[in-house]
């Protein structure tokens, strides 16, 4: 019984459990952990009064609430458009497809500066989309919806890349079930494909929104620096830095962590919710 068990037990490629799980542990810590840690000893070294004297002034509580309301419609955007391009990459087939579902990965693979770079460029008054925007009175480039449009142009894959794997899994004989019992096409998407997608959605939608929250590179160009207006939570840091006040930095950075870590936490609340609902719980 030992012999034949050992004969088809697989193969394993990596190393050893203990020497995989040191590498990754050792990678992680210094990668991740550290940084993180860093910061945060950096910002608890700061004292409590002078944090709140930083994160709550009137420049930093401006910038959060630029960074904030940006973000929350960006990821509202990417939302609606995320899970319309999902559906259409797995439920319809035409010519260019494939290279369409390579365009969703752009935002991964370009530079965020290279992407600011070319919004700005676009929509600002000599651009093709800036123009006539302006012409009708409508200002995108050092404006909120310039940010809006960055923040959006650089999360929108994480909801894409979400809800496409979910409904490329669904099985079709539960939606022509449905609709042999005489449910509509829209309750057909209600009741049986969106109890379905709805946490691995929610999960990406979170992930976006914690992406548009440290979005730097982007928006920097496209946004400009006007203070109370366009001035995002990640600018007003890097300008402390250049203020030589790293403390302040430290803070306005420590705010955004705790933001990110939040909307991450709740993103795998959500992919355990989905694995869960895969696996045929409830």
């Amino acid at each position: 019984m030992t012999t034949a068990s050992a004969r088809i037990r697989p193969k394993r490629v990596l190393p050893g459990f203990t020497l995989s799980l040191g590498t990754t542990l050792l990678y992680l810590t210094v990668i991740i952990l550290i940084p993180i840690a860093a910061l945060v000893l950096t910002g608890a070294g700061i004292g409590w009064e002078r944090f709140l004297r930083f994160v709550t002034s009137n420049s930093a509580l401006n910038a959060f609430r630029v960074t904030l309301v940006a973000a929350g419609i960006a990821t509202l955007i990417n939302a609606f458009y995320g899970l319309l391009m999902a559906w259409v990459l797995t439920r319809y087939e035409f010519r260019g497809r494939v290279i369409l579902d390579g365009l969703m990965d752009i935002p991964f693979a370009l530079p965020t500066a290279v992407a600011g770079l070319a919004l700005t460029a676009l929509f600002s008054a000599n651009g093709w989309f800036g123009g006539p925007l302006e012409a009708a009175g409508f200002q995108v480039v050092y404006a909120l919806p310039g940010i809006i449009i960055a923040m959006a142009f650089t999360s929108i894959p994480f909801v894409v890349r979400a809800v496409q794997p979910v409904l490329e899994d669904l099985d079709p004989a539960i939606e022509e079930a449905a609709k042999t019992l005489g449910a509509t096409p829209w309750q057909v998407f209600y009741r049986v494909i969106l109890p379905a997608i709805l946490p691995a959605w929610l999960g990406g939608c979170t992930v976006s929104m914690a992406r548009s929250l440290g979005e730097f590179g982007a928006v920097v160009f496209i946004a400009g620096n006007l203070p109370g207006q366009t001035e995002i939570a990640s600018l007003l840091a890097f300008i402390r830095i250049e203020e030589d006040n790293y403390a302040g930095a430290a803070a306005i950075a420590l705010v955004l962590l705790c933001m990110a870590l939040l909307l991450l936490l709740l993103s795998n609340l959500f992919q355990i919710r989905a694995a869960r609902y895969r696996e045929g719980g409830k």
